[in-house]
């Protein structure tokens, strides 16, 4: 099954959908003036360290320090595996110290980016660890004759100086030996223009930057059932051209510049994706429907029957609706990005084999996604735990912002219960207070509500305190917004 790239390239933004079958599998957004940091090295300066949490705080440039765990530093890595005592952070880091650190994590929320010391540069066939000299292989390259194969063949082509080591990507697998060699050199010109800056700037400095998120296509996206790579932009389709001659000459002929009179994107109703994977609900062809929720510490995803009645008892309905559920959810993962833990509540079924069922339909679903997730079975209270490799932000949170109004609560208070509030407010007020009269500011709801129903309330209070209370809208005031003044 062919899975087709459509690169959509304005000034500010770069956009990548990736298509199979007419139906959108993944999106990729990167803004000219929010580039993700994830790769990029930096020569930073250690701010403070934290023997109680075994971590440091690292400026790296960016608007917040940068945070650096005790089990990233590359020091540690024989110890690690060795399963031996680590040694603390204070007798590694001290306050001061210029430190080269490589983004490991996109700051999120209100964290800062997320450091390691354990260096690696990502090329087309290899991964470049520069401090650390073995040769590792892509688990996802599962035949042991190629595994072994493919391991000689990268140790074969190291010098006898070279003190680091390789890991082989699964693109490597049916690689020649010319496109190794010329993977590792590659990677190793990168690494002693890094060594060179790093001796000649101050901190903090950025060493080195990732490709762009067109040319991270070509070296993260391309496989075997890519079929063709359209780009809306000249100027980019000639980059990606050049840039393919030289690291990935077999894609050559899959790139073609897009210039029809339809935006890109509308001819496989992009942007109508877009919109729907920003929504909560997610519908199902049978009538079915999901709930997606996500919070700081998970994301939930429930399934409900809907209007689908079609099945020939209640649970073979249940059964057909988990079924494709276990498809569009799959699908909604990669589309929105959603990583950390997610937990998955299908409508309950009492047949084990329907479980088993469902559950492997997810799996083979979940197949299909490139990053790395953990699946558990059905729980005793009938969910499914998985975790999903979070590296960047989610489409939501790329897109959108907290409302406003609600303060991302996901719903406002009434106008009565603001009434009420108010009325509470004013006596409080007037208790310390001695004005003359006091004013209520509020929203065109609010002052309705006093002036109809809640009027006697506002009567009442006002002989209570004996001061008189008038009323003013505010149009641009939303609903849970006022302000009570003092005359």
């Amino acid at each position: 099954m062919t899975e087709d790239i459509l690169i959509n390239v304005t000034p500010f933004e770069t956009r990548v959908a990736l298509v199979e079958q007419g139906s959108v599998q993944e999106l990729h957004i990167e803004r000219s003036i929010q580039r993700g940091h994830v790769g990029n090295l930096y020569l930073g300066k250690v701010v403070r360290v934290l023997p109680g949490m075994q971590s440091a705080f690292v400026d790296i440039g960016l608007e917040r320090a940068a945070f650096i765990h005790v089990a990233d530093l590359r020091q540690n890595r024989t110890e690690r595996s060795n399963g031996t005592a680590i040694t603390p952070i204070e007798k590694l880091l001290f306050e001061g110290q210029a430190l080269m650190v490589q983004v490991i994590k996109d700051p999120l929320g209100t964290k800062g980016a997320r450091l390691s010391t354990q260096i690696s540069i990502a090329g087309r066939m290899l991964v470049y660890l520069p401090y650390d000299p073995h040769v590792g292989i892509s688990q996802k390259i599962e035949s042991e004759e190629d595994r072994t194969s493919l391991r000689e063949r990268v140790l074969s082509f190291m010098p006898e100086d070279e003190n680091g080591g390789f890991i082989v990507r699964t693109q490597a697998e049916g690689a020649t030996d010319e496109e190794l060699r010329a993977d590792q050199s590659y990677l190793r010109t990168i690494w002693n223009s890094i060594q060179a800056k790093a001796k000649s700037q101050a901190t903090p400095s950025i060493l080195y930057t990732d490709l762009t998120l067109a040319q991270r296509v070509l070296r993260d996206m391309v496989g075997p059932s890519t079929g063709m790579i359209t780009v809306d932009s000249r100027s980019t389709t000639q980059e990606l051209l050049d840039w393919a001659k030289t690291y990935t000459p077999s894609v050559l002929s899959r790139i073609k510049h897009y210039s029809g009179e339809r935006p890109l994107f509308d001819t496989a109703n992009v942007d109508e994706e877009i919109a729907r994977a920003l929504s909560r609900r997610v519908d199902l062809k049978s009538g079915g429907y999901l709930i997606i929720d996500q919070t700081e510490a998970l994301t939930t995803v429930d399934v409900n029957t809907g209007g689908f009645v079609g099945g020939r008892n209640f649970d073979d309905t249940i059964f057909k609706t988990n079924l494709e559920a276990a498809v569009a959810l799959a699908r909604q993962l990669r589309l929105r990005n959603l990583g950390g833990i997610i937990i998955l509540d299908f409508i309950d079924m009492d047949d084990a084999g329907h479980r088993s069922a469902v559950l492997a339909e997810l799996n083979k679903a979940l197949a299909k996604d490139r990053t790395r997730m953990t699946v558990s079975g059905f729980s005793q209270l009938g969910l499914v735990e998985m975790t999903r490799k979070r590296t960047r932000d989610s489409l939501a949170h790329q897109l959108c912002e907290p409302c406003p109004t609600c303060q991302a609560r996901g719903n406002v208070r009434t106008p009565r219960t603001l009434c009420y509030e108010i009325l509470r407010e004013i006596l409080r007020e007037s208790r310390q207070f001695n004005p003359k009269e006091f004013r209520i500011l509020a929203s065109q709801a609010i002052v309705d509500l006093f002036l109809e129903e809640e009027s006697q309330h506002l009567a009442m209070l006002g002989d209570f305190i004996g001061k008189p209370i008038s009323l003013e809208v505010e149009s641009q005031y939303s609903q849970e917004q006022y302000d009570i003044v003092l005359i």
